[in-house]
C-alpha cells in the first residue's frame, strides 16, 4: 500500500497537475502587482570640423505601472484558477482512493489464489490415490474398465484445474505489480533498451536543424 500511494505514476501526476494549478494562481495573481521598467540610453558624438570635439549624453528613465480597473475580468480569473486547483486536489485524493481500492482488490485476488492452487494440488493427490485404489479394485475384479476409465478423467480434470489455478496466482502477482505501480520494463528488469527522457533530450538539445528524431523517424 505505501509503495503504491508513494510510487504509483497516475498519483504522481495528479499531483503534478496540483503543483501546476497552485502556480497558475500565482501567475494570474501577478498580473495584479505592478510592474517597474527601467530604459537606459547613452549616445555619442564627434564633430568633424574640430579636432577633439565629442558630446557624450546619457539618459535613463524609469516607469511604474500600477493596475488600477481592469473591469473584474483579472479577478475573476484569479478565482478560477483558485477554483481549478481546488478540483485538481479532489482529483489527487479521487486518484489515490483508486489507487488504495486497486491494491487491496488485487492483493485479495492474490492470497485468493494462492488458496485454490493449495486446493488444486490437494485435489490432485487425491484423485491419485483413487486412481491406485481403482486400478487395484479392478485387479481384483471389483471395478470396471470403465471405472478406471472414469477415475483417469478425475485425475486429469484435477490437473486441469491446478494449472488453471498456477496460472490465475501469476496473473494476480501481475495485478499487485500493476496496481503499486511497478509495470514496467525497469521493475521487472526486462532485456529490453527503456526509454530514457534525459538521453533523448541530450541527443536533440544542440541539433541547430533537421525534422528527424533519435530513431530515425
Amino acid at each position: 500500500m505505501q509503495i503504491g500511494l508513494e510510487e504509483h505514476p497516475a498519483i504522481i501526476s495528479a499531483l503534478h497537475a496540483v503543483d501546476a494549478a497552485e502556480l497558475q494562481v500565482k501567475i494570474t495573481e501577478g498580473e495584479l502587482a505592478p510592474t517597474v521598467n527601467i530604459v537606459g540610453n547613452i549616445s555619442q558624438a564627434f564633430e568633424t570640423s574640430f579636432a577633439g570635439d565629442r558630446t557624450t549624453g546619457a539618459t535613463i528613465a524609469g516607469q511604474l505601472t500600477v493596475p488600477i480597473y481592469q473591469g473584474g475580468e483579472v479577478y475573476a480569473r484569479v478565482r478560477q484558477s483558485k477554483e481549478t486547483a481546488g478540483q485538481r486536489r479532489i482529483e489527487a485524493e479521487a486518484t489515490r482512493d483508486q489507487v488504495r481500492a486497486g491494491v487491496i482488490s488485487s492483493w485479495g485476488s492474490l492470497e485468493s489464489s494462492k488458496s485454490n492452487v493449495q486446493a488444486a494440488q490437494a485435489q490432485v493427490a487425491a484423485a491419485e490415490v483413487a486412481l491406485t485404489g481403482v486400478r487395484e479394485e479392478a485387479r481384483v475384479g471389483q471395478r470396471t474398465t470403465l471405472d478406471v476409465l472414469n477415475q483417469q478423467q478425475e485425475l486429469l480434470n484435477a490437473r486441469v484445474n491446478l494449472i488453471t489455478a498456477q496460472r490465475d496466482r501469476v496473473v494476480a502477482s501481475f495485478s499487485v505489480v500493476q496496481a503499486i505501480g511497478r509495470l514496467s520494463a525497469q521493475s521487472l528488469a526486462l532485456r529490453v533498451n527503456n526509454y530514457s527522457a534525459k538521453t533523448h533530450y541530450e541527443q536533440v538539445k544542440d541539433l541547430p536543424w533537421g525534422l528527424s528524431i533519435p530513431d530515425g523517424r
